[in-house]
């Protein structure tokens, strides 16, 4: 070990820039356990930055290491008289190996992404624009002594440095210089990273400047088109919504159907729209489905103090589906002081869950928003992110943890920054396009259960140096979703960010699937929508140190491909049933697995379950009914009832199914069982023929507290196969199914 730390201190001397002379030493340590910052901080070491697998790294600035090394000395000494171990062995023994940052170590994300990685990818004559970031090393006076030596270096050498950030904790230098000037300074200990600064999404200023002149075509919705319900504060007759609103209607008649404070406006926008900045050079623009307007909060955005809100939202909702024919809800409200706690939902969220199952309708619900660790340290945005989104102050609100209805969260459409900051150091993004977006909350929902359902897009915040806050849009347009503005006459488009924003994203997704299948029910919806979403890579990269759980209580099932959700297609078949189960029954569905499915490369199955159980929140358990599904190939079907069909205590317990006939569908049995919305997949390379042409999916209710009153269980399940693009796979499934 001594010997790793004295290979690491002679690797930075003699790495170390002539320019640069200072003594300062950087450490990266793997520990096993508890990282032990104390120890090393009583060693003269400070902690700049841990890792999920127990790497840290460690800043030493006077390149004083006598207290370490005296301690590893004493570690390989002799053992004391009278003491069973060795010295200090519950430090050093955590100790898995110690090394230095080599120059590679500090190229940032976006640079490896464009192919550097090695020091020598950066060309001597090239000049690069970076963003140099120092670590968190010491107090302000040190951070800044630092970054003026390396502005001093930079522009002795021909370089530019365009802006300098100095905050409480970051210190980022914005400059131009070649990859000769670059290359000493990722030897720097102080430097952390040098990175490509976040490319500038679609300037937005430009959208929400639009005016009728300039705006497209505008098409009123088909008459076939699905009705979406928007639960907020009413909805402006806006110029892009002529002859697309059918109902404009308050919840009580008292508080006017105008929409004074706006959000209700841009969100059926988004609902009608989605993201204006994808408009279409000389294409119309049309909204996926009709929409009426339930007012339910009043002028200044609090909410009705003479109505219940369970009592506002089954009238309102009742009456817009009798009314209307409205299958679809939009509700991006929530009540912030009423976080989900653990297990429990409130009444706002039971009432939604009962609505949901009564009248076969589809609500999607915002997950809610938070600042970043509650705007207390506003740099803890850019430097915490993402951990801060599992903070339980950062749970769901209520009524965000239903079981039945579709809870939303937030990715970033980019990076919020606009061109006009591209040399600004004092504007710092915290995402990127499809990583999660810094405000949105995190479940679990009811019982555990997996919330959110699904993410979408609803724009991101960045960090503003001279107003020392996160600011998000309309003050920064390109951190927004591009929606309409209620006060059109002023200003016809206006943007805006929130997951108030992903949740209408979503419906509008949906309205596409009901004009497609409008004889569907709402769980088949849920299912498809479930089939077709992923976790996005970005976001993988994003919270790759995080657990598969841990994602899910960010992402839910991912974000939904529309198309994929609508069609299938040569290589991509979609089964579905949409049925009804007895309490405590099962069904057993053949999966026909044609040749071609069974070798020749990478083949997916996906299989996707939604059920609408009764609630009641006075109960320890929630849920009344719960559904599961499991999936088997190589058995014979009379094997598969006798395992799964009930028994009296005289015939004992079933015969087993041998694991090898069991397809092991990730997430497993234990992650998914309890949700209302359950989605699976496996993917096969080898071959498989050994297994038959037949695979089994079973689906079984089983029966909870509400057993006693309910004969039975509505329910749609999925079951997606997929192949390589060249393969005809829709033909002769399609063929075998006619049969």
């Amino acid at each position: 070990m001594k010997a790793e730390v004295e290979a690491a201190v002679e690797a930075q001397i003699r790495n170390r820039p002539p320019q640069f002379v200072d003594p300062s030493l950087i450490l990266r340590v793997r520990m096993e356990g508890m990282l032990l910052e104390d120890e090393w901080e009583a060693l003269g070491l400070t902690l700049l930055a841990s890792d999920e697998d127990k790497n840290i790294v460690l800043f030493s600035s006077a390149g004083d290491l006598a207290a370490l090394v005296q301690r590893l000395d004493a570690f390989d000494g002799p053992i004391p008289e009278g003491q069973r171990g060795r010295r200090y062995e519950g430090f050093v023994a955590r100790i898995e190996g110690v090394s230095t940052l080599a120059p590679r170590d500090r190229l940032g994300l976006r640079l490896r992404q464009a192919g550097f990685t090695e020091a020598t990818d950066l060309q001597d004559d090239q000049v690069y624009v970076v963003d140099i970031e120092l670590w968190d090393f010491g107090v302000r006076g040190a951070r800044e002594r630092k970054a003026t030596e390396i502005e001093t270096f930079i522009t002795a050498q021909m370089g530019d440095v365009y802006d300098v950030y100095i905050g409480p904790s970051i210190t980022l230098l914005r400059a131009a210089a070649s990859g000769r000037v670059l290359r000493p300074l990722l030897s720097v200990p102080e430097i952390a990273y040098i990175d490509l600064p976040p490319v500038p999404d679609l300037e937005a200023a430009e959208l929400v400047r639009m005016d009728l002149q300039n705006a497209p075509a505008i098409l009123p919705a088909d008459e076939n088109a699905p009705v979406i319900g928007v639960l907020d504060s009413g909805l402006n007759d806006h110029p892009f919504l002529a002859g697309s609103i059918v109902g404009q209607i308050a919840f009580p008649a008292a508080l006017g159907a105008a929409d004074v404070w706006g959000h209700g406006t841009r969100v059926a926008g988004v609902a009608a729209f989605g993201d204006l900045r994808a408009i279409a050079p000389g294409q119309p623009l049309q909204p996926a489905g009709r929409l009426v307007s339930a007012k339910v909060v009043q002028d200044n955005g609090s909410f009705y103090e003479r109505r219940t809100l369970p009592g506002q939202m089954r009238e309102a909702i009742t009456r817009l589906r009798a009314e209307y024919g409205c299958r679809i809800f939009v509700i991006s409200l929530g009540d912030v002081r009423a976080r989900n706690e653990p297990g429990r939902v409130g009444p706002w969220a039971a009432t939604l869950d009962e609505l949901a199952r009564e009248l076969d309708v589809l609500i999607f619900v915002s997950a809610g928003n938070r600042c970043p660790r509650g705007g207390a340290a506003v740099e803890q945005g850019v430097t915490e992110y993402p951990g801060y989104l599992l903070e339980p102050a950062n749970r769901l609100c209520e009524p965000a943890g239903a079981a039945n209805i579709i809870t939303v969260g937030s990715l970033a459409h980019g990076t919020g920054i606009g061109a006009r900051h591209a040399h600004d150091a004092h504007v710092r993004a915290i995402t990127n396009a499809l990583e999660p977006s810094p405000f949105s909350r995190s479940g679990p929902g009811a019982g555990g259960i997996r919330k959110p359902d699904f993410v979408d897009i609803g724009g991101t915040l960045v960090f503003d140096a001279p107003s020392a806050s996160l600011q998000g849009a309309p003050r920064f347009p390109e951190a927004g979703l591009i929606t309409l503005n209620h006060e059109f006459l002023r200003q016809l488009i206006t943007s805006g960010n929130g997951t108030s924003y992903a949740a209408p994203m979503l419906a509008n997704k949906a309205a596409y699937l009901l004009r497609r299948f409008p004889w569907a029910t709402s769980n088949l919806i849920r299912a498809l929508l479930a089939g077709a979403a992923a976790l996005p890579e970005p976001s993988e990269l994003a919270l790759q140190a995080l657990d598969e759980d841990a994602k899910a209580r960010i992402c839910g099932n991912g974000l939904v491909d529309t198309l994929r959700a609508a069609y299938s297609d040569d290589h991509r078949v979609v089964l579905f049933a949409q049925e009804r189960l007895g309490i405590n029954e099962f069904a057993v569905y053949r999966v026909p697995i044609p040749a071609e499915f069974q070798s020749n490369g990478r083949r997916t199955i996906r299989v996707s379950l939604a059920f609408d159980p009764p609630v009641r929140r006075t109960r320890a358990e929630y849920i009344g009914t719960k559904m599961n599904f499991r999936l088997l190939r190589g058995c014979e079907v009379e094997d598969v009832f006798e395992h799964f069909r009930a028994r009296n205590e005289e015939e004992g317990d079933p015969p087993g199914i041998p694991n090898r006939f069991k397809c092991g569908l990730e997430p497993g049995p234990n992650r998914r069982d309890g949700n209302t919305l359950q989605a699976a997949a496996k993917s096969f390379e080898r071959d498989t023929s050994a297994y038959g042409d037949e695979y089994y999916l079973v689906v079984r209710c089983v029966g909870g507290w509400a057993e006693e009153q309910e004969v039975g269980q509505n329910f749609a399940v999925t079951v997606e196969l997929e192949h390589q693009p060249a393969t005809q796979l829709y033909a002769r499934l399609r063929q075998r199914i006619r049969v």
